[in-house]
């Protein structure tokens, strides 16, 4: 019987699952908007909210206790009373919207958008424009050579060798041709 199991567990244990939470809970908080399993966002919702509650009253004893739950990601913490608390001040409850986004192509799995109501549209924007400031340089080699020649890519100091062809070899498997 499946009594007292009202939970998602996503075939995962309780540590695997703490830490896909805590990963989509940071994520969520930084960007604002993201995009996961339908599951997962109705699931984030019971995580992210209370958090935000507690970021409404700005206390050393609430901020130590988000910190412990985000486990000490300083600009997180920063975000959630900085930003969202005093944005969240007069709403009581309901900060997070779930949107259906279609479904995953490979498993064909329900797929949603957690967003923040009444977000910044550009914090998504500026996260994805530090991520791009802090990945390294993709440098290539052969520019000129055809399609199939191998392109070198300089990752974190070491060279990796891959061929053109591979992403159209990606686009035939998708479309079937």
């Amino acid at each position: 019987m499946r009594h007292s199991k009202a939970n998602y567990h996503f075939n995962r244990d309780a540590n695997s699952r703490k830490a896909l939470f805590l990963n989509l809970s940071k994520s969520l908080i930084e960007k604002e908007q993201i995009k996961t399993t339908l599951e997962r966002a109705k699931a984030l919702r019971s995580v992210i909210e209370p958090l935000i509650t507690r970021a409404k009253t700005d206390t050393v004893h609430n901020r130590r206790l988000i910190a412990s739950e985000l486990r000490g990601d300083a600009p997180a913490v920063k975000k959630l009373f900085a930003v969202l608390g005093p944005r969240y001040k007069d709403r009581a409850g309901g900060y997070t919207r779930v949107l259906k986004a279609g479904f995953r192509y490979g498993d064909a799995a329900a797929m949603g958008l957690i967003e923040l109501v009444d977000r910044d549209v550009e914090a998504k924007k500026s996260a994805a424009k530090k991520a791009a400031e802090e990945k390294p340089a993709v440098v290539k080699k052969n520019e000129g050579k055809a399609p199939g020649a191998k392109v070198a890519h300089d990752v974190g100091g070491t060279v990796h060798a891959s061929r053109g062809a591979k992403e159209v070899a990606v686009k035939r498997r998708a479309t079937g041709k």
